[in-house]
């Protein structure tokens, strides 16, 4: 695939290593041409790098199979999973999972990625329901303005929320950017 088709999130086959990408940037040079700056941690060795592609560069992206698994149980760093169908178990570290760890909740289904048999990841829903465990409360009139406050959620993350959002509500948020999307 050409390189400006990379987004963060995605395994890549760079340099014959498994990397996800962690973050990217579009970097334009004036009148020379744009590169695409991306942060990847190889997944054999937890080594986080960076490289520079030109746009017209292609990448290899891996070939992942999904599997659904059940998410059972957190102990430390490592997270188990269940296979649905055949009932064997999954161990992936924390350094696998990512940000991922703050949406998982005890049995829910997600799509765990597998390389030639091994996991390398999950895919989680494009959202979560969450609820709002602590914030500052809201002010009088402050609705015209587009400022933002910190929340703290029940599953540990904090993210930007809107002035009229109070403790107690329930929020959906974007998995991927983990920002605050609307009132559940």
């Amino acid at each position: 695939m050409q390189a400006t088709k990379i987004r963060a999130g995605m395994v890549l086959v760079f340099e014959g290593n498994l990397c996800r990408v962690l973050s990217i940037m579009h970097v334009m040079q004036g009148n020379k041409r744009s590169k695409i700056q991306t942060t990847m941690r190889r997944l054999k060795d937890g080594i986080k790098f960076e490289n520079r592609f030109r746009a017209d560069e292609n990448a290899e992206k891996a070939d992942l199979s999904q599997k659904e698994m059940e998410f059972i149980f957190q102990e430390g760093d490592h997270f188990t999973f269940m296979d649905t169908e055949t009932f064997e178990q999954v161990i992936l570290s924390a350094d696998l999972i990512g940000e991922g760890k703050y949406f998982l909740q005890p049995n829910a289904l997600v799509n765990v990625q597998m390389w030639e048999d091994q996991p390398v990841g999950i895919d989680l829903p494009e959202t979560v329901t969450c609820k709002v465990k602590e914030t500052e409360p809201a002010m009088k009139g402050a609705t015209a303005s587009a400022s933002y406050k910190p929340a703290k959620l029940d599953n540990g993350l904090t993210i930007k929320v809107p002035p009229f959002v109070a403790t107690g509500d329930s929020i959906i948020v974007d998995t991927s950017s983990m920002e605050y999307l609307e009132r559940a």
